[in-house]
């Protein structure tokens, strides 16, 4: 199984494990609630998790455009 981290703005792959299993709390995702879980974790039909996240150029970008989190996707 892989786990793939994707960002969420752009679409980029920010990383990836190739693990046989993974316990949840290696991944620190425990500590999210149902809502941000359904958000952020989708699986493929080959079984690869799908980890939302933010790379750091949209990251940046956020950080010197505030009013771009009102929006989902944006152009950098």
């Amino acid at each position: 199984m892989n786990i793939n981290y994707i960002c969420r703005h752009c679409n980029r792959q920010v990383g990836k494990l190739d693990r046989e299993r993974v316990e949840v709390s290696e991944l620190g995702l425990e500590c999210l609630n149902e809502d941000d879980h359904r958000e952020m974790i989708t699986y493929s039909s080959n079984g690869d998790m799908n980890i939302r996240t933010i790379c750091h150029s949209c990251e940046r970008t956020l950080d010197q455009h505030p009013h771009y989190h009102e929006q989902d996707y944006f152009i950098h």
